[in-house]
């Protein structure tokens, strides 16, 4: 998690491990190559520690909570969601510390643009980021998984790579070689993150054979795969988390609030990143994951099948960032970066994609996994709901790994709540009056829809949650009433951002409004299912290479 922010004339806002901010002017060499945020709303009022741990903790109830599914939405779209902010805060110029580069790439570097740069990094013939390679210097490079006993050998291009090596303590060789090591801190994203390796992998295969080579290839090979994503994220994605009338209008006719043009932006202005949506509409994937998941042929919830669930732990302890690969582990020894003998992820970890995305949407019934093997995954309902789990984070998923912290940090929607209030975040209701909505009433953000039960909570401190919602908790509550789906301040935040990140990356379907894709069924269609079917051939074998097992025995 982010320790310091540069908010465009505030200066450095730097917090402390007692959850105190300061600000401090920025040096010129930091105002060009820090990451720039900005603020859209007005400052908003602090909330004190008690309501923020008792609201935590009513959002984290213990134990097995109401049913909130939403079947609209498939497991895998939580953690697209994950990997999509990845991509919006990946900060390019932290290695660039004392390099000679120019205005232009510092700017370009860390600014929150929908261009994939948590994959390709500064570019293959980047010294530094060279590494994430292949040797051609076109195609990214993949893992090899480990052997995981009988049945389940090593397997080539199924795991992210890794420095590996004999060199360094075991979490060195388990790192990934990718330029965002945060695309490792849970199982679905890293297998999302080699999802995108393929998929640019097979387009550089595809333009080959247009007799394109080398530096070219390259070059042609990103900008497919950029346009595509992009497509995907504003036909695909965006209106299953959000409104799609909002999504349609912003993109049809554009923002209204967020860097408008015309108000001292263009497409030639290099855009921020609103701390309103950063700290808190966008974290509403949180509320979308699941307790466990049925992962593949090995790790389900069927007996005489499945081993055990892939409950959301394991899915941290088999990555090299949050986790060290070691079915043993407890919260504790996941904290331990040096635990355990295994460097890449073992073969019976292998994502089972048909259990995360819907295929029958591409019309491949082939690729449905049977019901009586688990079946597939669909996300937890947008609403003011965390699952259990979620209180007791490793350490590694917060950067926290050997250090000494109160338990309640371990507690993700604390952790929300407090960086908020730290960075003195609009509420909800003056996110609204700003963008000139009707307000949640009283009612709607103390009961909800099926959400955050809050009779926990002491009178006084409802009063305090009615009257100035902190903006996280109001959005979830907004989509909550919303049938799960991001509404008029959530929604319309999300949207505007993601058109403005599409508009200010240097390949852009918001600036080449005539672009159609090419890789999908037809000239207006793209979606993630399309994209995991170009990326892995089509191949059942690929997208479930563990293939089902024989049916339980009456």
């Amino acid at each position: 998690m982010r320790d310091s922010f540069f908010v465009v004339g505030e200066g450095v806002l730097e917090f402390d491990g007692s959850g105190e901010a300061t600000t401090r002017q920025p040096s010129t060499a930091e105002e060009l190559r820090r990451f720039r945020f900005s603020r859209l709303g007005p400052k908003g009022p602090r909330t004190d520690e008690g309501l923020r741990e008792a609201l935590a903790n009513a959002m984290t109830p213990t134990g097995t909570q109401p049913d909130s599914e939403n079947p609209a939405v498939p497991a895998g779209f939580t953690y697209l969601g994950q990997f999509v902010d990845h991509d919006l805060t990946m900060d390019r110029t932290e290695s660039q510390l004392g390099q000679d580069v120019n205005v232009d790439e510092l700017m370009q570097g860390r600014s929150p643009a929908l261009d994939l740069d948590s994959v390709y990094g500064r570019g293959p013939r980047d010294k530094d980021d060279q590494v994430f390679y292949a040797e051609d210097g076109v195609k990214l490079k993949m893992g090899t998984t480990s052997e995981a006993g009988p049945g389940f050998p090593p397997m080539e291009g199924f795991d992210l790579p890794r420095r590996g090596g004999t060199a360094g303590t075991a979490a060195d060789r388990r790192a990934p070689l990718i330029p965002d090591a945060r695309n490792d801190e849970n199982l679905v994203i890293a297998q999302t993150h080699l999802a995108f390796i393929r998929f640019h992998n097979r387009v550089v295969d595809e333009l080959a054979l247009t007799g394109l080579t080398g530096d070219r290839l390259f070059r042609a090979a990103k900008e497919l795969v950029v346009r595509h994503y992009q497509w995907m994220l504003r036909t695909d994605f965006l209106p299953r988390i959000v409104d799609p009338a909002i999504v349609d209008d912003v993109f049809t006719n554009g923002r209204k609030f967020f860097e408008v043009p015309g108000k001292h932006y263009g497409h030639g202005n290099t855009p921020t990143m609103p701390i309103e949506f950063s700290v808190a509409s966008y974290r509403l994937g949180h509320s979308m994951i699941r307790e466990q998941y049925e992962w593949n042929r090995v790790f389900n919830s069927v007996p005489g099948i499945g081993l055990v669930p892939g409950t959301l732990f394991l899915l941290f302890v088999f990555t090299g960032t949050a986790g060290n690969f070691d079915p043993s582990s407890s919260v504790p020894d996941l904290d331990d970066v040096n635990r355990g003998d295994v460097f890449t992820l073992p073969s019976n970890w292998i994502a089972d994609f048909r259990r995360l995305y819907d295929f029958t949407e591409a019309d491949r019934d082939d690729l449905v996994p049977p019901a009586e093997f688990g079946g597939g995954n669909i996300t937890k309902r947008i609403d003011s709901l965390l699952v259990d789990p979620l209180r007791q984070l490793p350490a590694g998923t917060f950067g926290g790994r050997g250090t000494q912290f109160p338990e309640i940090q371990r507690n993700l929607a604390f952790r929300n709540l407090t960086r908020a209030n730290m960075m003195e975040l609009a509420t909800g209701q003056q996110m609204a009056e700003l963008f000139g909505v009707e307000p949640l009433t009283a009612e709607q953000i103390l009961v909800g829809n099926g959400g955050a039960n809050l009779d926990s909570l002491t009178e006084e401190q409802k009063a305090q949650l009615a009257e100035a919602t902190p903006l996280w908790f109001y959005v979830l509550r907004e989509a909550e009433v919303g049938n799960g789906l991001m509404g008029p301040v959530g929604g319309r935040l999300t949207a505007e951002v993601f058109h403005r990140a599409i508009e200010g990356s240097r390949i852009s379907i918001v600036r080449s409004p005539y672009w159609r894709p090419t890789l999908g069924p037809d000239s207006s269609t793209f979606r993630m299912v399309d994209l995991l079917l170009f990326a892995f051939e089509g191949k059942a074998d690929l997208l479930n290479p563990l293939g089902d097992p024989p049916p339980p025995s009456n």
